[in-house]
C-alpha cells in the first residue's frame, strides 16, 4: 500500500483511508456487527492504516465498533475521531442536539473516546464542525493541552473556513483538514487547498465518491430510505440526478478507456491533485472496498487530467450538497 504524509507533523497513513460512519450510522446498516469488524480487518490486511470515525456517529456506537475491530492492531493503524456535538444525556444515546466545542466538553469527549477506541491516545482529533459560540483559539488551546498531556497526538478541523484554519493553526499546528471534495464538489480548490499547501496541512476528502453518485450505480430511478440523508439532500433529488448524469457518463467513458470503474477514476483523480491528499471513501461491502483500493493502480496522465478538466468545465452540477440546516454548519 502506498503511504502519504499528513501535515508537517509527519502523520503517515495509507494513501486511501476507510470512512467507517455508515457501518453503524445513517441509513440502515448492511450486515451484522461482526460483518463490519471482518471488513475492517480485511482493510488492514490490504494495507489500509487510516480509519475515520466520530463520537456523533451513533452516537458512540461507531467508535465502539472501530475500537473493537482495531484493538488487535494498536500501534499499526491511525484512528481519527471527532468532537464538537452535544447529546441529550438524560435519555441515553441519542442524536446530537447541537454544537458544543467548549474546552471542558472537548476534554470530556477525548477521555470518553479514548475508552471506546481502546487506545492510549487519539491519533487525530478533529473539530467536527466549527462552533460559532466558542472562539477557535479556545478550541485549539484545549486540544493543545490534550496533546501536551499525551491524550491526543494530532489536531484537525472539518469543514472550516480559511480564516478559522489560520487562527487555529496559530495556536496549535493543524495536521489535517477534513472536508468534502470530489469531482462534483471542487470548492476547496478556491482557497482551502492553497491554504493547506501554504501552512503544511494535509487534506482528507470525505464523500470522495459524491455519496455514491460517482460510482455510476445511482440513477433517476434510485430510491433512498428515509434514514438516508440523501433522501433530503437537494443534490439527490430526481431532477438533480438527471442533470448530473453527464458527470457519471464522463467517468464511465474514461473508465472504459482505462479498463477501470467510474469510482476508481474519481478516486485516482483526487490522488493526483496533491501528494498530501488522502481520501476516505466509506464502504460496507468487501467488493466496494476492493474496487476503491483498485484506484491506486489507475494511471491518469497529464493529458487525461487536462481532458477531464476540459470536460468538467462544460458540466454544471445541480443541487446543493446539504439540506439547509446542515449547510449552515459548514464554511465557518
Amino acid at each position: 500500500m502506498q503511504k502519504r504524509l499528513l501535515g508537517q507533523g509527519n502523520l503517515e497513513v495509507s494513501a486511501l483511508g476507510l470512512g467507517c460512519m455508515r457501518m453503524t450510522y445513517g441509513d440502515k446498516p448492511i450486515g451484522t456487527r461482526q460483518d463490519m469488524i471482518d471488513l475492517i480487518h480485511t482493510a488492514v490486511d490490504r494495507g489500509v492504516t487510516f480509519f475515520d470515525t466520530a463520537e456523533v456517529y451513533g452516537p458512540f456506537t461507531n467508535e465502539e465498533l472501530v475500537g473493537e475491530a482495531l484493538e488487535p492492531f494498536r500501534g499499526q493503524v491511525v484512528i481519527a475521531t471527532k468532537f464538537g456535538f452535544k447529546h441529550d444525556q438524560q435519555v441515553g444515546p441519542s442524536p446530537s442536539v447541537g454544537l458544543d466545542s467548549r474546552p471542558e466538553q472537548i476534554r470530556r469527549v477525548a477521555e470518553a473516546s479514548i475508552k471506546r477506541l481502546r487506545v492510549d491516545a487519539i491519533d487525530l482529533f478533529y473539530q467536527h464542525r466549527v462552533d460559532p459560540n466558542v472562539p477557535i483559539e479556545d478550541v485549539a488551546g484545549a486540544v493543545k493541552d490534550l496533546i501536551q498531556e499525551g491524550k491526543v497526538k494530532h489536531f484537525g478541523l472539518s469543514e472550516a473556513s480559511v480564516e478559522t484554519i489560520r487562527r487555529a493553526h496559530a495556536v496549535q499546528p493543524v495536521t489535517a483538514i477534513q472536508s468534502e471534495y470530489s469531482l462534483w464538489w471542487r470548492n476547496p480548490e478556491a482557497d482551502v487547498l492553497p491554504t493547506c499547501e501554504e501552512l503544511g496541512i494535509g487534506f482528507v476528502p470525505f464523500s470522495p465518491l459524491g455519496k455514491g453518485f460517482l460510482t455510476g450505480k445511482i440513477d433517476e430511478t434510485t430510491t433512498f430510505d428515509s434514514s438516508d440523508i440523501r433522501s433530503r439532500t437537494p443534490r439527490f433529488s430526481r431532477e438533480a440526478r438527471i442533470a448530473n448524469q453527464a458527470l457519471v457518463d464522463l467517468l464511465g467513458k474514461i473508465a472504459d478507456e482505462k479498463a477501470a470503474k467510474p469510482a476508481q477514476i474519481a478516486l485516482a483523480w483526487l490522488l493526483t491533485q496533491k501528494p498530501w491528499i488522502v481520501p476516505i471513501p466509506g464502504s460496507r461491502r468487501l467488493a466496494h472496498l476492493e474496487d476503491n483500493l483498485g484506484a491506486l493502480t489507475v494511471d491518469l496522465t497529464p493529458g487525461d487530467l487536462s481532458d477531464i478538466d476540459c470536460a468538467l468545465a462544460k458540466i454544471t452540477i445541480q443541487g446543493a450538497r446539504y439540506p439547509e440546516d446542515l449547510a449552515k454548519q459548514t464554511g465557518r
